[in-house]
C-alpha cells in the first residue's frame, strides 16, 4: 500500500511542477476536444497476466466511445454524450461474462479561457448511470450479497473543473483536474444505502510526453495517469481517516512508431472493486498489462 501511495505522490508533484513552465510554441493549443477524451479516459484491453488478489480474467474490456455535441471544432460550449461499458471475461467453464458495468453518460463542458490561450482552465458537470443489466434480490437467502445477478443500480453528479498546461521544459501537455461525486439517496438501490460511499472527491492528472517532429498533427508516444479517490460517509465501519477509503491507480502508456491507433500500458490499482455489484467485494490490488486506443492528437 505505502509503495503505491510513494510512486502516486512522487507522479503529482511531478505534474504540478510543471505547471509554471512557459508554453512552447511548437505545439498546437490544446483543444476542448482533447480535454474531454483525455477526462473520460480510453478504450483498452487487458491482457491475461493480472498480478493480484482480482479474480483470474482472460480479459477486461473497456469501451469508451464519445459523441461530441458541439457548433464547431473551435466551440467553447460541448455537450457529450458517452455509452461507456466495461466486460469481463473469467477464467472459468465456458469463460462466463459476469454483469457488465452499463454507465452511460450526458456531460457539459465548457472551456472558461480564451480560445487564444496555450494553458486553459475548463470546468464539467456530468450526469452518470451505473448498473449491471439484472434485476434478482441484491442479498441471496442466506445473507450474503448476489454477485452473480443480484440488482445493482445508481445515479449521480459529477461536477469538476480541468487545468491544462503545455511544458516547453518538458514538450509535454499536462492536465490536472478535481471533481466531486454526489449520489443522492433517492436516485440508488436502498440496499446500497447503508454501505455505499454517497459522495467521493476524485483528483486526476495525465502527462502527454510529445514528440519534437514538425509534424502537424503529433501524436504523444508516452504517457503518465493517474487518479485518486476518496470516499466519504457510512462505509463499512471504517474510520473517517481510514486509508481503506483511498482508491487509487497509475497508469503508463507506450505507443510504439510501428502501430497506428493502439499502445501498451501497465497499470497499478489499489482500493475498492469499480466493476458494478463486485464493489462490495474485497478490495483489490493489482498490476495488469494490455492495449489501449490512446488516439489523442496534438
Amino acid at each position: 500500500m505505502s509503495k503505491y501511495i510513494v510512486i502516486l505522490v512522487f507522479t503529482i508533484v511531478f505534474s504540478i511542477s510543471c505547471f509554471g513552465q512557459e508554453s512552447n510554441d511548437t505545439i498546437p493549443k490544446i483543444k476542448l476536444s482533447t480535454i474531454v477524451m483525455v477526462n473520460h479516459g480510453s478504450s483498452y484491453i487487458t491482457f491475461p497476466t493480472d498480478i493480484g488478489n482480482i479474480a483470474p480474467l482472460w480479459f477486461e474490456a473497456n469501451l469508451i466511445p464519445n459523441f461530441f455535441i458541439r457548433v464547431s471544432k473551435n466551440s467553447r460550449l460541448m455537450g457529450v454524450i458517452t455509452p461507456q461499458i466495461i466486460i469481463r471475461m473469467y477464467q472459468e467453464e465456458s469463460y462466463p461474462v459476469r454483469t457488465p458495468s452499463y454507465i452511460p453518460q450526458l456531460s457539459v463542458y465548457y472551456m472558461l479561457s480564451s480560445k487564444t490561450e496555450v494553458n486553459s482552465l475548463s470546468i464539467y458537470g456530468k450526469y452518470v448511470h451505473h448498473s449491471n443489466g439484472q434485476e434478482d434480490d441484491f442479498y441471496l437467502e442466506n445473507g450474503e450479497i448476489n454477485f452473480k445477478s443480484g440488482d445493482f443500480s445508481t445515479n449521480y453528479y459529477e461536477l469538476g473543473l480541468i487545468k491544462t498546461n503545455l511544458s516547453r521544459k518538458f514538450n509535454a501537455a499536462q492536465f490536472f483536474g478535481t471533481s466531486v461525486e454526489i449520489y443522492p439517496p433517492k436516485a440508488m438501490r436502498e440496499d446500497l444505502h447503508p454501505v455505499y460511499s454517497m459522495f467521493r472527491w476524485n483528483t486526476k492528472f495525465s502527462i502527454f510526453k510529445i514528440p519534437t517532429d514538425q509534424n502537424n498533427r503529433k501524436k504523444a508516444h508516452i504517457s503518465i495517469k493517474g487518479q485518486t479517490t476518496w470516499m466519504f460517509g457510512e462505509l463499512n465501519g471504517w474510520s473517517a481517516f481510514s486509508l481503506n477509503r483511498l482508491n487509487l491507480s497509475l497508469t503508463f502508456y507506450y505507443h510504439p512508431k510501428f502501430l497506428e491507433d493502439i499502445g501498451f500500458f501497465a497499470q497499478i490499482y489499489h482500493g475498492l472493486d469499480y466493476y458494478n455489484i463486485y464493489y462490495f467485494s474485497d478490495q483489490i490490488d493489482m498490476i495488469r498489462f494490455g492495449i489501449m486506443t490512446d488516439k489523442l492528437r496534438f
